[in-house]
């Protein structure tokens, strides 16, 4: 079965969102890349974006983990890809997880506009939360496809991204240097520290209920 949604109809008011979810090394921005290739082979006009900040591999391109590249437009927000669509045909979007919500009033506004919109990115963290915004543009989106990696572990299919440092920031920039693919079983998602936002808020006093007579 073909990971990419079959398109029987195309008008050319009608768009639509597609979200490429998983942890780190499952093949995301691969199968992005795979879909925006072919719609260039299809002649249809396409705009690539990534956030400023992703610099991993290169400042300019998409590339997967296994060296696969597309040129791509880096852009500091998500309104930006909005003025810089155009009159493209299809619009990609990688590492969605490092924009903020405003990204999904984004698509939905280029798929309302009759662009196809193809959006990939982590949807959890590295403690095993969902990454906002990819949750929401899941929700909203017409197609979801949901990739695996290879536990490093025990080679069952992963799902989560295990960071293999001590930084407690969400959003720490790596690749086989900090992180690995873990199935459930194996992820050990990182203990709370009296400073870290992980640790969760004491429950909050209730007041005595009151006795019926």
């Amino acid at each position: 079965m073909p990971m990419e949604p079959l398109i029987l109809r195309h008008g050319g008011s009608v768009g639509w969102i597609e979200v490429i979810c998983g942890s780190m090394f499952s093949g995301k921005t691969e199968e992005l890349i795979r879909r925006l290739r072919r719609a260039q082979i299809a002649r249809q006009r396409v705009e690539v974006f990534k956030p400023r900040m992703d610099r991993r591999y290169s400042e300019t391109a998409v590339v997967s983990h296994d060296e696969n590249a597309l040129r791509s437009t880096p852009v500091d927000s998500a309104e930006q890809i909005l003025l810089l669509a155009g009159s493209a045909d299809v619009v990609g979007i990688d590492e969605a997880q490092f924009f903020d919500m405003t990204l999904v009033d984004v698509c939905q506004q280029l798929a309302n506009d009759g662009k196809r919109v193809i959006v990939a990115g982590l949807d959890q963290d590295y403690t095993g939360r969902p990454f906002e915004p990819m949750p929401q543009l899941m929700a909203v989106a017409e197609y979801v496809t949901k990739l695996h990696a290879i536990c490093a572990v025990c080679g069952a299919p992963a799902n989560h991204s295990q960071r293999l440092t001590n930084e407690e920031g969400r959003v720490v920039l790596g690749a086989a240097d900090r992180y690995e693919p873990r199935c459930r079983r194996c992820f050990r998602p990182p203990r709370p520290t009296s400073t870290s936002p992980l640790k969760a808020a004491a429950p909050a006093a209730t007041a005595p209920r009151p006795e019926l007579p």
